[in-house]
């Protein structure tokens, strides 16, 4: 891990002794989940050029997998331990993930869009009508956290830890399958499809496996999604987050993990504020702006653009000084 991220981790380790429960619980720890749904369609974006639009449904179906296996007020389901629970909800997150990827797998440009888009779209329209298994529009309430070691996650400083881990972790699952084989093999697939299956390498197993390590991500963040809000129904797995998880990945910029949870913080900080300034109505108006922005002046986004200018000023910096070095000797 670079010195930066080290920096940042260590900061974001101390910060809950400096702010309130409210920055604590609605500001970072809500940053950090919609961070970690970002990165697993970044993911999918940088390595292997795909837009899923699918990324909240595989979120969702972790998130109503804890519902329905774990305690809740709504009187359905069988309650597991929560190992059980969690395990069950990354299982089906990462095959639904990997269902996509088997139908999605021909796919690129506009036409993936609008594939996982219909996929999600289908989903929110399912779980609204189906009352055996997702209670329809009611969905589920009163779910509750569970203890972990002794302690419980109930509690909002053991939570935010427990989504800073998380986070951490899935950075580095990130990172890590993009230097595997299989994770060059994602990218060769973006770069030059033909090429790879000419040495051999299928190509439809390497993007299916892709979109279900992506489904493992994005179930991370449904399972700690549905924990913090301690409910779930059609409205969480509706267009409206499918959208809001591309913004946050746009604004925040998709060539490092971390550009997810950058994106995620300006975002969580625009819509909790900018009802002080604006109407609540005018949210969308507000975000639609900052994209707009965004896309025209800073079209790799705000990391993008700072590593970017962080590049050229080294740049810079090196040439003054080949210069200066050039001067002294004609001197």
């Amino acid at each position: 891990m670079s010195r930066p991220l080290l920096l940042i981790v260590g900061i974001l380790i101390i910060l809950p002794a400096f702010v309130s429960d409210f920055w604590l619980n609605q500001i970072l720890t809500r940053s950090i989940i919609l961070g970690i749904a970002a990165l697993s369609l970044t993911f999918l974006t940088t390595y292997l050029g795909v837009v899923s639009f699918a990324q909240i449904t595989l979120a969702g179906i972790a998130g109503y997998t804890i519902a329905y296996f774990g305690p809740n007020t709504t009187g359905l389901g069988i309650e597991l331990p929560w190992l059980f629970a969690v395990a069950l909800a990354l299982l089906f997150s990462t095959l639904a993930g990997a269902l996509v990827g088997a139908i999605a797998k021909k796919s690129v440009g506009i036409y993936s869009i609008m594939i996982t888009l219909a996929i999600s779209m289908a989903f929110f329209y399912f779980t609204r009508q189906n009352y055996s298994i997702f209670n329809g529009w009611t969905g589920y309430s009163g779910i509750t956290a569970p203890a972990i070691f002794g302690l419980s996650l109930e509690d909002s400083l053991v939570f935010y830890y427990a989504t800073l881990i998380s986070a951490t972790a899935a950075g580095f699952l990130v990172v890590k399958f993009t230097s595997s084989p299989l994770g060059l093999a994602v990218q060769g697939v973006k770069d030059a499809a033909r090429r790879v299956r000419a040495i051999g390498i299928p190509t439809t197993p390497v993007i299916i496996a892709a979109y279900a390590f992506s489904g493992f991500i994005a179930g991370m963040s449904g399972v700690l999604n549905v924990w913090q809000q301690e409910r779930i129904s059609s409205f969480s797995v509706g267009l409206s987050p499918t959208i809001d998880v591309l913004i946050i990945a746009v604004i925040g910029g998709m060539r490092h993990p971390l550009g997810a949870f950058i994106g995620a913080i300006t975002y969580v900080l625009i819509d909790t504020f900018v009802i002080d300034l604006f109407s609540r109505d005018r949210f969308n108006m507000i975000i639609g702006l900052v994209l707009l922005f965004i896309v025209m002046a800073a079209p790799q986004g705000i990391l993008g653009s700072f590593l970017s200018a962080k590049k050229r000023i080294r740049k810079y910096d090196n040439n003054a000084i080949k210069r200066k070095i050039k001067n002294d000797c004609e001197i």
